[in-house]
Protein backbone atom coordinates (compact mmCIF):
# COMPACT_ATOMS: atom_id res chain seq x y z
CA UNK A 1 0.00 0.00 0.00
CA UNK A 2 1.51 3.54 -0.85
CA UNK A 3 0.25 6.86 0.73
CA UNK A 4 -0.18 9.45 -2.18
CA UNK A 5 -1.57 12.59 -2.67
CA UNK A 6 -2.45 12.47 -6.21
CA UNK A 7 -1.89 10.68 -9.65
CA UNK A 8 -1.63 13.08 -11.99
CA UNK A 9 -1.95 11.76 -16.08
CA UNK A 10 -0.19 13.07 -19.39
CA UNK A 11 2.23 15.10 -17.61
CA UNK A 12 5.44 17.05 -19.07
CA UNK A 13 6.90 18.56 -16.03
CA UNK A 14 8.17 15.64 -14.57
CA UNK A 15 10.90 14.19 -17.39
CA UNK A 16 10.65 13.49 -20.82
CA UNK A 17 7.70 13.28 -22.65
CA UNK A 18 4.02 12.36 -21.24
CA UNK A 19 3.86 10.88 -18.13
CA UNK A 20 1.84 9.60 -15.00
CA UNK A 21 3.30 10.76 -11.72
CA UNK A 22 2.42 9.13 -8.34
CA UNK A 23 2.99 12.71 -5.79
CA UNK A 24 3.49 10.61 -2.47
CA UNK A 25 2.28 11.82 0.91
CA UNK A 26 5.34 12.31 3.25
CA UNK A 27 9.27 14.23 3.36
CA UNK A 28 11.03 15.11 6.34
CA UNK A 29 13.00 17.13 4.10
CA UNK A 30 11.17 20.21 4.19
CA UNK A 31 13.45 22.00 2.09
CA UNK A 32 12.64 26.09 2.71
CA UNK A 33 11.13 26.98 -0.91
CA UNK A 34 9.86 23.55 -1.86
CA UNK A 35 7.17 23.86 -4.57
CA UNK A 36 4.88 21.04 -3.05
CA UNK A 37 4.66 21.79 1.23
CA UNK A 38 1.40 19.86 1.24
CA UNK A 39 3.36 16.73 0.50
CA UNK A 40 4.84 16.61 3.94
CA UNK A 41 2.60 15.53 5.71
CA UNK A 42 2.86 11.54 6.16
CA UNK A 43 -0.46 11.23 6.74
CA UNK A 44 -1.85 13.30 4.07
CA UNK A 45 -3.44 11.77 1.04
CA UNK A 46 -5.29 8.66 0.83
CA UNK A 47 -3.84 5.14 0.90
CA UNK A 48 -3.76 3.20 -2.73
CA UNK A 49 -2.73 -0.35 -3.54
CA UNK A 50 -0.69 -1.10 -6.43
CA UNK A 51 -3.02 -2.50 -8.25
CA UNK A 52 -5.14 0.73 -8.57
CA UNK A 53 -2.01 2.47 -9.61
CA UNK A 54 -1.20 0.15 -12.15
CA UNK A 55 -5.08 0.21 -13.74
CA UNK A 56 -4.32 4.10 -14.07
CA UNK A 57 -0.86 3.60 -15.41
CA UNK A 58 -1.93 0.60 -17.81
CA UNK A 59 -4.94 2.98 -18.98
CA UNK A 60 -3.03 4.90 -21.03
CA UNK A 61 -0.40 2.93 -22.99
CA UNK A 62 1.10 6.36 -25.31
CA UNK A 63 2.71 7.49 -21.64
CA UNK A 64 6.15 7.28 -21.98
CA UNK A 65 6.93 6.94 -18.24
CA UNK A 66 5.95 6.48 -14.51
CA UNK A 67 7.47 9.41 -12.43
CA UNK A 68 7.96 9.13 -8.37
CA UNK A 69 7.69 12.51 -6.51
CA UNK A 70 6.05 13.79 -3.65
CA UNK A 71 6.94 14.20 -0.79
CA UNK A 72 9.81 11.99 -0.98
CA UNK A 73 9.12 8.19 -2.71
CA UNK A 74 12.40 6.92 -0.63
CA UNK A 75 10.32 6.89 2.48
CA UNK A 76 7.92 4.53 1.36
CA UNK A 77 10.61 2.18 -0.62
CA UNK A 78 8.96 -1.21 -0.10
CA UNK A 79 5.36 0.07 -1.45
CA UNK A 80 7.19 2.28 -4.51
CA UNK A 81 9.69 -0.69 -5.48
CA UNK A 82 6.33 -3.35 -5.39
CA UNK A 83 4.98 -0.68 -7.39
CA UNK A 84 8.18 -0.31 -10.02
CA UNK A 85 8.19 -4.12 -10.05
CA UNK A 86 4.73 -3.98 -11.56
CA UNK A 87 5.78 -1.31 -13.99
CA UNK A 88 8.68 -3.43 -15.18
CA UNK A 89 6.65 -6.43 -15.36
CA UNK A 90 3.45 -5.51 -16.77
CA UNK A 91 4.49 -1.91 -19.18
CA UNK A 92 8.42 -2.76 -19.38
CA UNK A 93 8.74 0.16 -22.03
CA UNK A 94 7.72 3.09 -19.79
CA UNK A 95 10.39 4.09 -18.10
CA UNK A 96 10.39 5.16 -13.72
CA UNK A 97 12.07 8.46 -13.03
CA UNK A 98 12.04 8.78 -9.51
CA UNK A 99 12.85 12.15 -7.48
CA UNK A 100 14.02 12.58 -3.87
CA UNK A 101 15.83 14.68 -1.33
CA UNK A 102 18.44 12.27 -0.50
CA UNK A 103 21.57 11.85 -2.34
CA UNK A 104 22.59 9.26 -4.94
CA UNK A 105 25.32 7.95 -2.42
CA UNK A 106 22.86 7.89 0.69
CA UNK A 107 20.65 5.96 -1.15
CA UNK A 108 22.94 3.22 -1.54
CA UNK A 109 23.77 2.35 2.08
CA UNK A 110 20.29 2.12 2.57
CA UNK A 111 19.14 -1.25 2.25
CA UNK A 112 15.31 -0.47 1.78
CA UNK A 113 16.18 2.34 -0.23
CA UNK A 114 18.53 0.78 -2.35
CA UNK A 115 15.67 -1.97 -3.31
CA UNK A 116 13.55 1.09 -4.78
CA UNK A 117 16.93 2.36 -6.43
CA UNK A 118 17.88 -0.66 -8.22
CA UNK A 119 14.33 -0.57 -9.70
CA UNK A 120 14.42 2.43 -10.80
CA UNK A 121 15.76 4.00 -14.83
CA UNK A 122 16.42 7.76 -13.88
CA UNK A 123 16.81 9.50 -10.56
CA UNK A 124 17.03 13.39 -9.43
CA UNK A 125 18.78 13.28 -6.17
CA UNK A 126 18.95 15.95 -3.50
CA UNK A 127 17.28 18.51 -2.13
CA UNK A 128 15.69 21.90 -2.79
CA UNK A 129 18.37 24.47 -2.38
CA UNK A 130 16.92 28.06 -2.13
CA UNK A 131 19.88 30.00 -2.79
CA UNK A 132 20.97 27.01 -5.93
CA UNK A 133 17.41 27.84 -7.61
CA UNK A 134 18.05 28.25 -11.20
CA UNK A 135 14.57 27.94 -13.65
CA UNK A 136 16.64 26.91 -16.64
CA UNK A 137 17.28 23.65 -16.00
CA UNK A 138 15.52 20.53 -16.80
CA UNK A 139 13.46 18.47 -14.41
CA UNK A 140 15.03 19.92 -11.49
CA UNK A 141 14.99 23.06 -9.63
CA UNK A 142 18.10 24.01 -7.51
CA UNK A 143 21.49 23.53 -9.46
CA UNK A 144 22.73 21.22 -6.45
CA UNK A 145 20.08 18.39 -7.70
CA UNK A 146 21.49 15.86 -10.04
CA UNK A 147 19.84 13.69 -12.66
CA UNK A 148 21.58 10.14 -12.49
CA UNK A 149 20.89 7.47 -15.26
CA UNK A 150 20.75 4.34 -12.22
CA UNK A 151 21.32 1.77 -14.14
CA UNK A 152 24.55 3.09 -16.04
CA UNK A 153 25.63 4.10 -11.85
CA UNK A 154 25.22 1.03 -10.14
CA UNK A 155 27.64 -1.08 -11.74
CA UNK A 156 30.41 1.87 -11.54
CA UNK A 157 29.09 2.26 -7.63
CA UNK A 158 29.32 6.06 -8.81
CA UNK A 159 26.52 8.42 -10.43
CA UNK A 160 26.88 8.83 -13.87
CA UNK A 161 24.85 12.00 -14.26
CA UNK A 162 23.16 13.06 -17.69
CA UNK A 163 23.42 16.03 -19.47
CA UNK A 164 20.12 16.35 -20.17
CA UNK A 165 20.75 18.19 -23.86
CA UNK A 166 22.98 15.00 -24.67
CA UNK A 167 21.34 12.29 -23.05
CA UNK A 168 20.52 8.95 -24.07
CA UNK A 169 18.72 7.89 -21.44
CA UNK A 170 14.59 9.39 -21.87
CA UNK A 171 15.65 11.29 -25.16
Amino acid sequence: MLQILNIVEDTMVDGPGFRTSIYCAGCRHQCPGCHNPQSWDFSGGYTVSTEEVMRVIEADPYTRGVTFSGGDPMYQPEGFAELARAIRQRTPQKDIWCYTGFTYEQLLTNPRQRQLLELIDVLVDGPFIRSQRDETLFFRGSRNQRIIDVQASLPQSQPVTLSWENSTVGA
